[in-house]
C-alpha cells in the first residue's frame, strides 16, 4: 500500500474520527453504530495514510513521492 494522504487530509480525518466517536456514544442505537463505523473508518485511514477510495480514483493528496 502506497500513501496517498497528505498531512493535513490525515489529520482531518483524525479529527472527524473523534467527532464520530463521540456522537455516536452520545447518539446509541443505530445511529451510533454507523457513526462508530464511519469514525473507525476514518481514523484507521488517517493513521495509515492510505485510503483505497483515493486509490479507486487516482486521487494523491501526499506531496511526497514515496
Amino acid at each position: 500500500m502506497k500513501v496517498n494522504e497528505g498531512g493535513l487530509d490525515r489529520v482531518i480525518r483524525i479529527v472527524i474520527a473523534l467527532i464520530a466517536g463521540y456522537a455516536g456514544y452520545r447518539l446509541g442505537g443505530t445511529w451510533g453504530t454507523v457513526l462508530y463505523v464511519v469514525g473507525a473508518v476514518a481514523l484507521i485511514t488517517g493513521a495509515v495514510g492510505f485510503c483505497g477510495l483515493y486509490a479507486l480514483l487516482g486521487i494523491n493528496t501526499c506531496k511526497v513521492k514515496r
